[in-house]
């Protein structure tokens, strides 16, 4: 199948997450962007309903579920990632919530989960690599479960009006500046919707 054409401002650098690459970055989202987790896992836990299932999309070494796994305990939690040396970092640091937590070889456009599935699905810096954000957005909307969140984290140049328009009813996506508790380190959106019933999310 014949990949969409590359579009200014985003994009798939698949080589860019895999061998040594990947190692850098799980120790740099371990140590140095912890905090950035941190906060999003907060952010999350506040809105995840209890005994939930959530999905991370381009969950990378699965740091933000690990954050959100000691937060929520009683959340069944699901990482997707394009890069197989991701996932294998991710499943090494996910390993100690047993099997309440997972991650698994994936595309955004093509997600290996039954129509909802989810009740929350989130992505952190992740969806400006996405080839094809209106496909993906499909593919969210099916895996999740009518009335279920979707909340994303991203630069401002990440193509949110792709995603919103691929949705399917009247979204009313709330997008809001979220501090990422480190200096000189770009103010992420934190884009939210809820699929099913065109309210925004909280």
């Amino acid at each position: 199948m014949q990949r969409p054409p590359h579009r200014a401002g985003h994009g798939n650098r698949q080589r860019a997450f895999e061998g040594w690459h990947s190692r850098r970055y799980d120790f740099l989202a371990r140590r140095l962007l912890r905090r950035i987790y941190r906060r999003l896992a907060a952010d999350l836990a506040t809105v995840a309903p209890t005994g939930g299932a959530v999905l991370d999309v381009g969950t990378g070494p699965g740091v933000l579920l690990v954050e959100l796994a000691r937060r929520r305990p009683d959340l069944r939690l699901s990482g997707v990632d394009r890069s197989a040396d991701m996932i294998t970092a991710a499943s090494r640091n996910l390993a100690q919530f047993g099997d309440r937590a997972s991650a698994r070889v994936a595309d955004v456009a093509d997600l290996p989960f039954p129509d909802g599935s989810f009740d929350l699905i989130t992505s952190s810096l992740s969806l400006h690599h996405w080839d094809d954000p209106a496909a993906a957005g499909r593919e969210l909307a099916r895996v999740l479960r009518p009335g279920g969140q979707l909340v994303i984290y991203d630069l401002d140049r990440a193509p949110f009006d792709q995603l919103t328009a691929a949705l399917p009813g009247q979204p009313c996506p709330h997008r809001s500046p979220f501090g990422s508790g480190m200096p000189f380190f770009p103010k992420p959106i934190r884009y939210a919707v809820t699929i099913g019933n065109g309210a925004a999310g909280a």
